[in-house]
């Protein structure tokens, strides 16, 4: 695919080179068709001054030409002989002399520059959306292992720093490795297997709360300053019910696509375990295997690029930890003090929540406070909302840009559109892995850039950059 732009450009040029070649020699037949037709110019006799020669003339009175071949048969001179022999023929009387037409422009000159440019950039682009497009399809054919594959990078990225620790303290490197997957698989195994047990636990309690909430609501919607009517709000739990007994079928079907959402959940698990240990024990002598893919041109630029990429990784995925640990746990406080069943459930969910920037905070704040609204009531939602949004406040003013620092700063108009558009391909998994994404390729991108231009600044510098 890399030799198609050049190939493409070889083969306009050489069009152009002879479209041009043609309108010159078309230009010269017709002015030596139509040459000048002055009298004087085909008058016969010997030439005088610095013309040429006239052919020598022996003694029996024949000159040397009368001998030639040309000179017995004239029909056997070439079509330039025969052009000259026009060209001094005298024009017939009262005609003036046909002028010289102008020879045409080259095609290539008459198309303005800026179009030529728009082309240029034009077809280029093409080559890239096409190149993008076929990339996406294979990608979501193979969608489950590519996410696994990614997520195992974002794991190792957050494991990687105590291997090395461990192996600089002495321990094998396989020795490290595995203690370091049991351990933080073995937490991640005890944090989902917390959240469902808590669930389960107070899934009776909780239906109670919900059900003595909804009837709080509904007394303060009838006494509330939008005049609801008791009419309305028994309609609108009427059309509830017949949309859920209408949807019984699609409900149905959805549960028996359930059990293949858990077995590629399950596969993909798996997926991202095995990718995880191989990473951790193997990663440097896979990143040198991959730099052999790279054509030799480009190499030292990606194998400078790389580490630098990884070190943007690491930081983003540390950072994250840390800031929506900060958040679970002072949200989970507040709403413990207030009283809202489900407490560390809710702020385990928030802590899972906070690797979708943005999004997942909002959506993990407003789980929140539904859950205070109809266990607690409207003023436990209100002063629920209150914290939810102070500890936001400060994420995004205090922590981030301190914990994750500039070396993955990103804008947050680039963080929204990478999250919508990571949703809409590859929905929460999509949504988790596109800031990062567009993190690590900032950094690649701009050590490329200052790669080409000459000496490749380190680390600090484009940190400071």
């Amino acid at each position: 695919m890399s030799r198609v732009p050049g190939l493409l450009g070889r083969l306009g040029a050489g069009l152009t080179e002879m479209g041009a070649r043609l309108d010159e020699r078309r230009a010269e037949v017709e002015r030596e068709s139509q040459g000048p037709a002055d009298p004087a110019d085909s008058e016969a006799g010997p030439s005088t001054g610095d013309g040429p020669p006239s052919p020598a003339v022996d003694g029996s009175g024949r000159s040397d030409a009368a001998d030639s071949p040309a000179a017995a048969d004239p029909s056997d001179s070439t079509p330039d002989s025969k052009a000259s022999l026009d060209d001094r023929r005298p024009a017939p009387s009262g005609q003036a002399p046909a002028a010289a037409p102008a020879a045409l422009p080259n095609p290539s000159a008459a198309v303005p520059w800026g179009v030529r440019v728009a082309a240029e950039a034009g077809w280029r682009l093409l080559v890239l959306a096409g190149t993008v497009w076929v990339l996406m399809r294979v990608i979501s054919a193979v969608q489950l292992v590519v996410l696994a594959f990614v997520a195992a990078l974002l794991i190792t990225a957050l494991l990687h720093p105590t291997v090395a620790r461990l192996t600089k303290w002495g321990v094998p490197r396989g020795v490290a490795t595995a203690l370091t997957a049991i351990l933080g698989f073995v937490v991640m195994g005890l944090v989902g297997w917390f959240v469902v047990w808590q669930v389960m636990e107070n899934i009776d309690n909780l239906s109670g709360q919900v059900q003595d909430g909804i009837d709080e609501l509904r007394k303060w919607l009838l006494n509330s300053p939008f005049h609801v009517t008791d009419k309305q709000i028994n309609e609108i739990a009427k059309n509830l019910r017949a949309a859920i007994g209408a949807n019984t079928d699609q409900i149905t079907s959805t549960g028996l696509e359930g059990v293949t959402v858990i077995v590629e959940a399950l596969t993909g698990i798996l997926l991202t375990m095995f990718s995880t240990l191989f990473l951790l024990y193997d990663g440097k002598r896979i990143w040198e295997w991959s730099l052999k893919l790279v054509p030799a041109a480009a190499r030292p630029g990606v194998a400078g690029a790389g580490p630098r990429a990884w070190r943007t990784l690491t930081a983003y995925v540390r950072g994250t930890v840390i800031v929506a640990l900060i958040d679970a746990i002072f949200i989970g406080l507040g709403i413990y003090f207030l009283d809202v069943p489900m407490a560390v459930p809710l702020a385990v969910f928030i802590f899972l929540f906070s690797f979708i920037p943005l999004v997942g905070a909002v959506a993990s704040g407003a789980l929140a406070v539904v859950v205070a609204l109809v266990t607690q009531g409207v003023f436990t939602a209100v002063m629920t909302l209150a914290v939810v949004l102070a500890v936001q406040q400060i994420e995004g003013h205090i922590l981030q840009p301190f914990i994750l620092g500039r070396a993955v700063r990103v804008h947050p108009l680039a963080v929204v559109l990478s999250v919508a558009a990571g949703g809409m391909i590859a929905g929460i998994g999509g949504a988790v892995v596109a800031v990062p994404l567009v993190a690590v390729t900032n950094t690649v991108v701009g050590y490329l850039r200052s790669h080409s231009g000459g000496a490749a600044p380190s680390v600090e510098q484009a940190e400071e950059r």
